[in-house]
């Protein structure tokens, strides 16, 4: 478990992280998503201790986190394995080299038979066994941060962190490199904590996310409530939700689709119980982890409006007046 408890974070005049507090538990895909400068990335780095931090506390698997206990972060930051944007792979190395890397970094052996099968277990868990003794600049980005990751679980962590791990991707290597850190977080239990500005990967595989804006946690949750009914505005903003198309006369209704009764067909069954006319005037549908939720927004007339609304409650259905 990671546990962030009013964590601040001051560069010079500038407040990074102004009293975050999660609980990231064992064995889950954790997503923290935000803008560019929202402290997603330095929160990361507070973590594992690359950063320090000015106030609050870290725990992660009841040990703090604290630079200048150097003898204890070392042991912790065994424990956690890193992914980065820029893939960070040394050119003069070739694949199995580039993985061997910690090894060498905490002198093992590993020239030794038991380092070798786990070297190559690895390049087979992520694919590149045809690979195995090529350089970086003969890979692609893809199979660059495959590497990546194989050489962030040569130590055998506890914890993955990825900072921005597919944002130099495109869409479908991206979901190819997302299946593959899904299958780790399942089959060798490790916990993953991914920092991201992609909607996709929080949607793909994040079992819960948290929103950061501007230093501060706006909001923490499952995605499909977060982003299905955004509870801010800031959210909004970032998913570009809404339209700014949406009738002037009459009532607009949104109905949220987010899980019990997400499947059920509510609007035809409204059109018929109540025998009212309405418009669809915008919809959205969203992707999570092979469940589809989402919400659509109907007009109608004001004296239809309680009517409406009473049905949409009796059937669960979240709603809300625009």
């Amino acid at each position: 478990m990671i546990e962030i408890k009013d964590v601040r974070k001051q560069f010079q005049d500038l407040e990074v992280l102004k009293g975050v507090s999660l609980t990231i538990e064992d064995h889950e895909i954790y997503g923290i998503i935000g803008q560019s400068g929202a402290g997603k990335s330095t929160l990361l780095r507070c973590i594992n201790g690359l950063e320090s931090y000015d106030a609050g506390s870290i725990v992660v698997d009841g040990t703090p986190v604290s630079v200048r206990d150097k003898d204890t972060l070392k042991h912790l930051q065994k424990q956690m394995g890193m992914i980065f944007q820029s893939f960070n792979l040394l050119e003069r190395l070739d694949v199995y080299d580039n993985i061997a890397l910690p090894m060498k970094f905490w002198k093992m052996n590993t020239k030794s038979e038991e380092a070798r099968e786990k070297i190559m277990g690895l390049i087979r868990l992520v694919g590149l066994e045809d690979k195995v003794h090529a350089r970086p600049r003969e890979l692609s980005g893809g199979q660059k941060q495959r590497v990546a990751i194989a050489r962030a679980l040569v130590l055998d962590p506890r914890f993955l962190l990825c900072d921005e791990a597919t944002s130099a991707l495109d869409p479908e290597i991206t979901k190819g490199i997302l299946n593959l850190i899904q299958q780790i977080n399942q089959e060798l239990g490790i916990t993953v904590v991914i920092v991201t500005h992609q909607m996709e990967v929080v949607k793909q595989i994040c079992r819960r996310v948290a929103f950061l804006n501007e230093g501060k946690v706006l909001s923490e949750g499952r995605p499909e409530e977060l982003f299905v009914k955004p509870a801010t505005k800031e959210i909004k903003d970032f998913l570009r939700e809404g339209s700014e198309l949406l009738p002037k006369e009459g009532v607009n209704i949104q109905l949220f689709f987010t899980g019990k009764g997400s499947q059920a067909p509510v609007v035809t069954m409204m059109a018929r119980s109540l025998d009212v006319d309405f418009s669809i005037c915008w919809a959205k549908l969203e992707d999570f982890r092979k469940n589809v939720y989402g919400s659509l927004v109907i007009n109608t007339t004001e004296e239809n409006r309680e009517r409406i609304c009473a049905f949409l409650d009796k059937n669960d259905v979240t709603w809300e007046v625009l």
